[in-house]
């Protein structure tokens, strides 16, 4: 994938190494410092281990989940994450413009380990997520790490698949799709209201490969590009997460969809490049 020759979003908001836990905790003065000092020499522990331990808690006992992130996965990965949004941005703001209405970009807040949004406290366990209180896109970078190695979804492509559609959700914020879904849902059953959730999810596949379609018509993908989304795809589709949980796969229980649902939407958005071709919702939303 060339993402160098993709315009840079400054809609990125880097919150890795704050603190994630609860607001309100303490911070430790240098009296607070040097009683840990001295109770950790007395209890014939290594004062900076003593000091790492207690720098995890805020007020009330709570752990504070989110560490300064590695250098690692500063400058390449958050570069990447920025220039894919860039291009989204780019490709939405068209098509909006095209359809008589005006873009409003996401943000997107990097984080590690936990974050706090206006839906609540987050940790890395529950994926990228996007936010509809505050029309924020929340990404761990360390989630494309855990794409390839245990899902096997190789590529920037796959990585970019991710990004464009959580940026997805925001579409769906932004014309009412998400409105409609939540009213649907209201007083539903489980069942009911997991197949609209899925529904949903099927729909920012396929809008994610909507700006897929334009990435390529730009240039910007390469051999091999659309497989690796596709796999991304195929692996995180909720029948193949069950069985690799070891368990029955209970179609009930599917919130976003089955693997051979999540790779048919993605492509049918690829292919046509057109949002009219994802209403996964046969006309209710």
């Amino acid at each position: 994938m060339r993402w160098n020759d993709m315009r840079e979003s400054g809609n990125v908001e880097d919150r890795r190494g704050q603190g994630g836990g609860r607001r309100g905790g303490f911070k430790l003065g240098i009296g607070g410092i040097i009683a840990v000092v001295v109770i950790s020499l007395l209890l014939g522990k290594n004062p900076l281990e003593m000091l790492g331990l207690v720098s995890q808690f805020t007020g009330g006992g709570q752990v504070t989940q989110q560490q300064p992130a590695a250098q690692s996965d500063n400058d390449r990965s958050k570069l990447f994450a920025a220039k894919v949004l860039g291009d989204t941005e780019d490709t939405w703001a068209k098509l909006f413009s095209e359809n008589g209405m005006t873009y409003q970009p996401p943000k997107l807040v990097l984080f590690r380990n936990a974050v706090s949004s206006a839906c609540g406290q987050a940790s890395s366990a529950v994926g990228p997520f996007y936010c509809p209180g505050d029309n924020q896109v929340y990404l761990d970078l360390g989630f494309f790490d855990e794409l390839s190695q245990r899902y096997g979804a190789k590529g920037e492509f796959a990585q970019a698949y991710v990004i464009a559609h959580e940026v997805g959700h925001h579409i769906q914020n932004l014309t009412g799709v998400s409105d409609k879904v939540h009213r649907l849902q209201s007083g539903k059953g489980e069942a009911a209201v997991n197949a609209l959730s899925v529904k949903q999810e099927l729909q920012a596949d396929c809008l994610a490969g909507v700006w897929g379609h334009y990435a390529q018509s730009r240039g910007l993908l390469e051999a091999g590009d659309l497989e690796a989304a596709l796999t991304a795809a195929q692996a995180i589709g909720d029948d193949t997460m069950q069985r690799n949980a070891g368990r029955s796969v209970a179609p009930d229980s599917f919130t976003h969809g089955s693997s051979a649902e999540r790779m048919q939407w993605l492509q049918r958005g690829f292919q046509s490049g057109k949002m009219q071709e994802c209403n996964t919702f046969g006309g209710k939303a």
